[in-house]
This record gives structure tokens, C-alpha cells and sequence, in this order.
């Protein structure tokens, strides 16, 4: 599986909807779920938290928790489902997250994440790979992040996903864990240095395909998070220069093969707005990218919005003469 370029797990974004619409534009980047609760998933309706479709692959199941047997269980249900990957997450910061003790108040307790990874790896044959942050609060020396990873090593973990941040626990919001630590990209370069076995994948930040080339230099792939939100069609860019693929969709072919998903999708009970409120930002930075955002959110992205008006929308984008291109 290629993890050169991947999008990153995102609470309230990387549904399967979202997933779905970001694979018509690109079908090379591995894409993630949100982040899932172990303890949801064993305790809770798993087709609803862990069914997906089929054309969304490859996609990995990224969990929280800090029970290992919950995680070992979740993981072997995420293999049934049809993952292609399983990643534990440690490195969300938020207070209900640390309450339950999950996300990035792990890294306090490498043993007990040791003993999470070996369990997950004991109950499943897909690959188990961590994404975690380069340190916590006033731990953010590079010693103690070479021990850490070094201990996870040991587990048989090849994979780890480096978001280039501390996490300040307990002191900031999930927003501004995101902006107010500052970046430390050479941390991730020297531990690939350090780990040569090992695949490192940065994250935190990245927006660009020029930033993606030049981190690919030094680390195995590259982790993109809200730059793909706010601008999905950044994915075309990433297919053609990093990917080689030239056959991609224009934004209007991308519209165009939504529809009928938006279609199958409602009549299953999804809202309408579920769907289309990840289509926000395809026309970003194009003529007319204002259009479709009002267009969206006077039409598409209200609670009770009609399933009918989604056979107007290429009408919609044809006669406000947006930029569709493939460009």
C-alpha cells in the first residue's frame, strides 16, 4: 500500500461521505477514517461506525483507547469490515479525549502503548501503524522522542506518522493545538535518519505539492490534514505531479459523479447536507468559488434541504460559468 501522500484522520471530516468524494478526484491517496472510540466500537452499532463503501479504498481505520484488549477486539472488527490498515491514535489533544485516556496523554505511558500495539498486532494481520506528536507540554526534547518511538519499535510497529507539534494537554483547545505549537520538521528528519527501518510520515501544516516534493526528500510520505478540507481539489495536483496520473476528473465530472451517490445515499436516510457539506471548497480559489458556497449553503447544506435540487446543480454550474476545468 502506498502511503506516500495521505489525509489525515479529522474529527467532524473524514466521514465516509467525505472519503468517498475525495476518492473520485484522487484515486492514489490513502485516506483515514476519523478517529473511532475502541470502546464505541465493541460496545456500540458497528455497522454504523465502521461501514463504508467500497470505492472509498484504500482506506485505514485509525482508533482511541487505551484498553489493550478493546483496541485488539476493535482492530480484528476493523479487519472483518474491510480496512486496509489499522492506526492508534496519540496525538489528539482534546479534554475529553485525556478524560478518557486516549489520544496524545498517551505518550506519558509508553509501556502501556507497547503493550496496546503488541495486542493489536496479536489480533490481526493487517498492518498496525501509530500516529502521535513529537512530544507534550514541556517534553519536547529530541531524546525523549527517539526513546519513545524506539520502545514502539520494539512492538514490530514499522509505520509511525509524525505530526510536527507538541501537544499542550489540558492548556489549549484542539484549535489551537493545531496553530500554537510551533513546527519542528527536523525533529521527524533526523528520527528517519535515526530509523532508517522505519517508514516516517510527516504531518502538521503541509499545503502545497512544492512542500509535499520537499519532504518526500527526507521522510517515506507526507500527511495532509485541513489543506485538503478548506481546497479538496489540491488532490488533482497531488495525482498528477506526485502520482503520475494524468487521467484526472475535472471538478465538473467530480460533481457529476456525486450525484448519483447523493441519490442512493438519501434514499438510505442520509441528509442531504451530510454529503455536500464537504463539497464546500472544490471551487476554492477558482471564478465563481463564492457562487457555489452561497449556492451550497442556501440549498444543499440546510438541515431539511430537497433531494431534488441535486438534479438542477449542473445546471447550477454550467450557467454561472464556474471554473471546471481539470486545472
Amino acid at each position: 500500500m502506498d502511503r506516500k501522500v495521505s489525509v489525515a484522520p479529522m474529527m467532524d471530516c473524514t466521514d465516509r461521505h467525505e472519503r468517498y468524494f475525495l476518492r473520485l478526484i484522487s484515486k492514489n491517496v490513502l485516506l483515514y477514517t476519523e478517529m473511532i472510540v475502541s470502546e464505541a466500537i465493541a460496545r456500540g452499532d458497528k455497522k454504523k461506525l465502521l461501514s463504508f463503501n467500497i470505492n472509498e479504498k484504500p482506506v485505514a481505520l485509525q482508533l482511541g483507547g487505551s484498553s489493550p484488549k478493546l483496541l485488539a477486539t476493535s482492530s480484528k472488527i476493523g479487519e472483518e469490515f474491510g480496512y486496509d490498515e489499522i492506526n492508534l491514535n496519540l496525538g489528539c489533544p482534546s479534554k475529553k479525549v485525556q478524560k478518557n485516556k486516549f489520544g496524545a496523554c498517551l505518550i506519558k505511558e509508553p509501556n502501556l502503548v507497547a503493550d496496546c500495539l503488541n495486542e493489536m498486532q496479536s489480533s490481526t494481520k493487517l498492518p498496525v501503524t501509530v500516529k502521535t506528536r513529537i512530544g507534550y507540554d514541556d517534553v519536547e526534547d529530541y531524546e525523549s522522542l527517539f526513546n519513545f518511538i524506539n520502545l514502539l519499535k520494539s512492538t514490530g510497529v514499522k509505520t509511525f506518522i509524525i505530526h510536527a507539534r507538541k501537544a499542550m494537554l489540558g492548556k489549549f483547545t484542539p484549535k489551537q493545538n493545531l496553530n500554537i505549537p510551533p513546527l519542528k520538521y527536523e525533529m521527524v528528519y533526523k528520527l528517519k535518519k535515526d530509523f532508517n527501518d522505519l517508514e516516517i510520515i510527516i504531518n502538521g501544516g503541509i499545503s502545497s505539492v512544492s512542500e509535499i516534493k520537499n519532504h518526500l526528500n527526507k521522510v517515506n510520505g507526507v500527511m495532509l490534514g485541513r489543506s485538503v478540507y478548506h481546497s479538496p481539489y489540491i488532490l488533482a495536483d497531488i495525482e498528477r505531479e506526485i502520482f503520475k496520473n494524468f487521467n484526472v476528473p475535472s471538478r465538473k465530472d467530480v460533481i457529476q459523479e456525486l450525484v448519483p451517490y447523493v441519490k442512493k445515499e438519501t434514499e438510505k436516510g442520509t441528509r442531504i447536507n451530510q454529503i455536500m457539506r464537504h463539497t464546500l471548497g472544490l471551487f476554492h480559489g477558482q471564478v465563481g468559488s463564492s457562487f457555489w458556497k452561497r449556492y451550497l449553503s442556501e440549498n444543499m447544506c440546510v438541515r431539511d434541504a430537497d433531494v431534488k435540487k441535486i438534479d438542477h446543480i449542473m445546471d447550477k454550474i454550467t450557467f454561472n460559468n464556474l471554473n471546471t476545468s481539470a486545472g
